[in-house]
């Protein structure tokens, strides 16, 4: 009879049903089927955590295998491992077995495995047999090592093992699933798996899910969510694919929309849940009741500290009962002390909190409000012990939330708020309250959460702050027009005098406005009227550390660096001061001094926690990845740009995306990676009705990808609207965006020195009356093309010294790389190859030692084209001249005479006349015929006709 293994497959997964994330793993592995089988059996283990896709995965794996023909069925064999299966020894080879020996299985695996092989044909250039064995930690030990001992056994048959292996949650180690089976129940099989996976020839680990995944899944059911309700259900469902579909088959489709919709535990995982709390100690019961109800009380903790949840939920032995609770994969400890914990996950703390009942849960919270020592937190477990109109618990809420954005802690401050608006018993009064919460929510960077409450807040009495928050909203999602309308409508609303409080919200709003449009003289007048109507109070001081900015942006970066120091020394160390901090990182930048910006950005960027602001941090980690790059440290740049981007992302600051980009789309751009660089473009783009600080960032990505693959006039079309009038002003600083000098030297060498000689006047003017040392060095970079391309070597040599000369003292190696590549060409083009292969062999090694290849191998093609000291290694065509075989390369890689002469620093003409001499020595009469003579391998070229003596 067969066995329920072979059942199990009746089912076929269709290729919709396939992830995205997937399929690339999905296509790999089939395509191993497809080729010509290896000269010895595989093992691959896939892996993924429960509820992350394997099974799926697995069964479209068989099934394509089957569609494409790359298997016939009748090697294709699928086998299921079964739980109640686990202590019967070969149990879940199931049919496989049953057709070969089945005494084998009172003898060793490697019997077994004799056994399996004895019945295999060899023959052909594929695999002769294909076993997949879903679920393989439910199976029995005996099938799996005869399954691994197959593969390594020698025999001419080739037998390809797949097996699928649930690996445990590190944050839940032993979290059993809803049946009374699972690993752990067989002693050894940990170990078992451990020697599986060092055994197999590949192990395929599958993804959680990503963005691009959770769309389909949503649609397939009727629902078309936003990206930040997204982002949301992924982080409530630890990205694994059974918690979302079951997430999106319990929340109703109008409730996606409701601001207080609280994401329920999906089934699967409450059962589990339940189950493991079931078996556990009533004090491990109580330390993780109690630390599910601590967590909904703080919401901006780094965890909760075991002290007061043995307090809360009355354990005596609280060490003993968090080991059985980590154990059981219910809590995470967070340090080595074992002093703070948290629950596993969201879908713990939820399904813990669902199953305490509601007169147990309002003691727990009564008791931790006596318990915490933060006012707050306790104010706000006295409202979930009873959640019932209170205004005099609503008008202490209040207050609490104030003390916290005094000290800039502007998540906490939401939290208190939002819980201040549902005690209020007056609408009006709640209304204010909310629109105070979604202000802070705001300021803290957590945009999803404050969208939620913009149609409520729309519908609210028109007043000077509820229009100061709906522009501040506009402001960080990036829409400058609605930003625009309701910010001046809330100043024109606002009663300085009678409210100077609101007045310097309203100014302080105003200010972020004008920094993300770029318009420095605004940033300074704004803060000063919001200083003026009410200093000391916190809206003065956030725009007293943002008015620096604007005073540097206007030619004055020693003062505004001064005035950040003496407002340092002032402000005590805090949330108030990551402000500070940041702006302070990056006129550093800007002054040239990159290495005190790294320290003082990293110090910003850290601040995201504790109830700071999400977007302060988001800033610092933007300019604090352009100070990485610039120093050389490109590794760094772009672990902080990637994360920034993804941060930014989730947390809906759309604002900053384009700028963490533009270092992403730099970095991948340099080092070959087109295809990343292409898709971080995609991602950082702004279009025109952006905000000015989205705009010339996502320029410059488009103009750095554009200049690594040598396109100049794509970088002129990339940086030409940066000359208009929109972007003038603080764009035109020196030491902040670094354009300038990129444009004029793509206009040099698309064949406009005009135009460049145009733009650098204005620039050098600038940077020489600001005394800016880099700003004038990439001036000089550029000017010493235009002079070169004028035929006047001692000018360009000149200038290209002293961009040399001004960065010595400062750590920019790409800025000395590219100064010393294009010093390097302009040489060459005057005939001093000598020279030039000098100068460019130095860009070469800064290249190599940055790591942007595709500049080290711009570099090899010059010392090539120079000629003097290019390695000469065998040429197909040994009748082209070196210079020619550089051209010839070019071309047939399909470049234009443009883009080769820009590349080469040539002319076009010279160009074409190295192409004709190219055609009559190759015998070919075109492009493509070029380029089908270079792709064939040498021993298949034609003979290159000769030219007549």
């Amino acid at each position: 009879m067969p066995s329920a293994a072979d059942g199990a497959y009746r089912g076929r997964v269709t290729p919709a049903q396939v992830l995205p994330t997937r399929r690339r793993e999905l296509d790999a592995l089939v395509d191993l089927v497809g080729r010509p089988a290896p000269a010895a059996s595989a093992l691959v283990v896939v892996t993924a955590p429960a509820g992350g896709g394997l099974t799926t995965f697995l069964r479209a794996f068989a099934d394509r295998c089957g569609e494409d023909g790359a298997v016939p069925t009748t090697r294709l064999q699928r086998l299921l491992g079964l739980p109640w299966e686990g202590g019967e020894a070969g149990a879940s080879l199931g049919r496989l077995l049953a057709i070969r020996d089945r005494r084998t299985l009172g003898a060793s695996p490697l019997s077994t495995a004799d056994a399996l092989l004895d019945g295999v044909l060899p023959g052909g250039s594929g695999w002769d047999l294909v076993i997949v064995l879903e679920d393989a930690h439910h199976a029995d030990a005996h099938s799996v090592e005869s399954l691994v001992s197959l593969t390594r056994r020698p025999s001419a048959a080739r037998v390809l093992v797949v097996l699928g292996w649930r690996d445990e949650n590190p944050a839940a180690p032993a979290r059993r699933d809803e049946t009374a089976y699972g690993p752990g129940d067989e002693p050894g099989d940990g170990l078992l798996h451990d020697v599986v996976l060092a055994a197999a020839d590949d192990v395929v680990r599958l993804a959680p899910l990503a963005f691009d995944d959770v769309s389909p899944l949503a649609e397939r059911r009727g629902l078309s969510l936003p990206a930040l309700q997204v982002d949301r259900l992924l982080h409530h469902c630890g990205g694994l694919a059974r918690n979302v579909v079951e997430t999106l088959e319990l929340v109703a489709p109008g409730d996606w929309a409701a601001p207080q919709l609280v994401l329920p535990a999906p089934p699967t995982a409450a059962r589990a849940i339940r189950a493991a709390l079931a078996t556990m100690r009533d004090e491990a019961q109580r330390m993780v009741r109690s630390v599910g109800v601590l967590e909904l009380g703080d919401r901006q903790s780094f965890g909760v500290e075991v002290s007061q949840a043995a307090q809360v939920g009355g354990v005596d032995t609280a060490t003993l009962a968090v080991r059985e609770a980590v154990r059981d994969g219910l809590l995470r400890q967070l340090d080595e002390l074992g002093a703070w914990v948290r629950l596993a996950d969201p879908i713990a703390r939820r399904a813990v909190l669902d199953a305490v009942e509601p007169g147990e849960r309002a003691a727990l919270h009564l008791r931790a409000a006596s318990v915490v020592p933060d006012p707050g937190t306790a104010l706000r477990h006295r409202w979930f012990a009873d959640p019932q109109p209170d205004d005099e618990l609503a008008a202490r809420l209040e207050t609490e939330a104030g003390r916290k954005a005094a000290d800039g802690a502007w998540a906490a401050a939401a939290d208190l708020m939002l819980v201040a608006s549902r005690a209020s018993t007056d609408r009006d009064l709640a209304g204010t309250r909310l629109v105070a919460a979604v202000d802070a929510l705001v300021g803290a960077g957590d945009v999803p959460r404050a969208a939620r409450f913009l149609a409520e807040v729309e519908t609210l009495r028109e007043t000077p702050q509820r229009n100061a928050a709906l522009g501040y909203l506009a402001v960080v999602r990036g829409r400058p027009a609605e930003a625009e309308h309701k910010l001046r409508r809330a100043w024109d609303l606002v009663n300085a005098r009678r409210d100077p409080a609101t007045a310097a919200v309203v100014a302080q709003r105003h200010v972020l406005h004008a920094l993300a449009r770029c318009r420095a003289l605004d940033v300074v007048e704004w803060a000063d009227r919001a200083v003026a109507v009410a200093p000391d109070t916190p809206a003065a001081l956030e725009a007293a550390a943002i008015r620096g900015l604007g005073v540097a942006a206007e030619g004055d970066l020693p003062t505004a660096l001064a005035e950040y120091e003496r407002l340092l020394q002032r402000l005590p160390e805090g949330l108030v001061a990551q402000r500070v901090v940041m702006a302070s990182g990056w006129l550093h930048l800007a002054a040239d001094d990159p290495d005190t910006a790294v320290e003082e950005l990293e110090s910003a960027a850290s601040s995201d926690h504790g109830g700071g602001s999400l977007r302060i941090s988001l800033w610092a980690r933007a300019w604090l990845a352009r100070a990485q790059f610039v120093t050389g440290d490109w590794d760094a740049a772009l672990s902080t740009a990637s994360a920034g981007a993804d941060l930014a992302r989730r947390s809906g600051t759309q604002l900053l995306v384009p700028l963490l980009e533009w270092t992403r789309t730099q970095v991948l751009a340099l080092r070959g990676d087109w295809a990343a660089a292409e898709h971080s473009l995609r991602t950082g783009e702004a279009g025109a009705r952006g905000y000015e600080v989205m705009r010339v960032p996502a320029a410059l990505g488009r103009a750095a990808l554009s200049e690594a693959r040598a396109d100049y006039a794509g970088v002129v079309r990339a940086l030409t609207p940066l000359t208009e009038p929109w972007a003038r002003g603080w764009t035109e600083a020196p030491g902040f965006w670094p354009w300038a000098d990129v444009l004029a030297n793509a206009l040099v060498l698309a064949g406009r020195p005009d135009d460049a000689d145009h733009l650098l006047l204005a620039h050098e003017q600038r940077a020489e009356a600001v005394g800016h040392a880099s700003a004038t060095a990439r001036l000089a970079y550029a000017r010493g093309r235009w002079h070169g391309s004028r035929g006047d070597l001692d000018a360009a040599r000149a200038s290209f010294e002293r961009a040399l000369t001004l960065l010595a003292p400062l750590p920019l190696a790409y800025d000395r790389a590219r100064v010393h590549f294009a010093f390097g060409q302009t040489l060459r083009r005057a005939g001093r190859r000598a020279e030039a292969d000098a100068v460019i062999a130095t860009a070469r090694e800064a290249y190599l030692a940055l790591g942007a290849t595709t500049y080290v191998s711009r570099c090899d093609r010059e010392l090539a084209a120079g000629g003097v000291h290019a390695v000469r290694q065998h040429r197909e065509h040994d009748e082209l001249t070196t210079q020619e075989e550089v051209v010839a390369s070019l071309v047939a890689s399909g470049r234009t005479n443009k883009e080769v002469a820009a590349e080469l620093f040539l002319s076009a003409k010279t160009v074409q006349y190295h192409l004709t001499r190219i055609y009559a020595k190759l015998g070919v009469r075109s492009r493509s015929e070029l380029a089908a003579l270079r792709a064939q391998p040498a021993s298949e070229a034609r003979t290159p006709a000769r030219e007549p003596s």
